[in-house]
């Protein structure tokens, strides 16, 4: 049997988490999900025990402070690993990720692809309730990597993912440096030097309802020299 890990890193989600988890296990039941709370001060953590304490598919890792998207992901997938499962997950607890495509991506997994990423930049893909600001740093963001790191893939900063074990054991996510809003891409580009097999699928991301969002113009700058890092260790082979 096929054992998956479905990882959604929280801070400050308390509007959003219980609804995400009841849509995530309607939608997947056989499916485990792992919370990583970095201690929200909005009370997220209790509540995500709460749900854990009914619900043994669910469980949560609890962080001393908020230490970034990048080691909350490497870290479940770190125990998701050692604790065998075979398909990995990535998913916003704010609502954005949509439920529905979960069997797409399961699908394309089913076919031998080994790093699946819902794609906004695709025919059937979009994104709904961003102005223009936010359309220009997604798309802008994603343009720019691709440009310099000579990649095909055309939605490199999007946070819904799924990845195999084979795939995460290839990228060694000890060596993953990145931590923001360049995470995303950092794991797709190790992925393909690795000679993993990539689809995206097409998603329509619908920005949050609830909360605050939590890219920055800071984190985006991050990124842009990040990817100069990643094509110039490519280069010297320390990849």
């Amino acid at each position: 049997m096929t054992r998956t890990l479905i990882v959604t890193p929280t801070y400050n989600e308390r509007d959003n988490l219980e609804r995400f988890v009841s849509e995530v296990r309607a939608a997947f039941p056989e499916a485990h999900i792992l919370i990583v709370d970095d201690a929200s001060p909005d009370g997220t953590g209790e509540i995500a025990d709460a749900i854990a304490a009914k619900d043994a598919n669910v469980r949560v890792m609890h962080r001393a402070g908020k230490q970034g998207l990048g080691t909350a992901y490497t870290q479940a997938f770190a125990r998701g690993l050692q604790e065998g499962y075979d398909r990995f997950f990535e998913m916003d607890a704010d609502l954005s990720h949509d439920v529905r495509y979960l069997k797409d991506f399961v699908r394309a997994l089913d076919e031998g692809f080994d790093v699946i990423i819902g794609s906004r930049n695709i025919p059937g893909g979009g994104v709904e309730g961003w102005g223009v600001g936010r359309h220009v740093i997604s798309k802008g963001g994603s343009l720019y990597s691709r440009s310099i790191l000579g990649l095909g893939v055309k939605d490199l900063t999007s946070g819904y993912k799924a990845f195999t074990r084979r795939a995460l054991e290839a990228i060694d996510l000890a060596s993953v440096n990145s931590n923001g809003y360049s995470f995303q891409i950092e794991m797709t580009y190790r992925a393909i030097l690795k000679g993993m097999r990539v689809k995206e699928v097409p998603i329509v991301f619908v920005d949050r309802r609830a909360g605050k969002s939590k890219m920055s113009r800071k984190i985006f700058a991050e990124a842009v020299g990040v990817v100069w890092k990643l094509r110039l260790d490519a280069m010297r082979g320390k990849m």
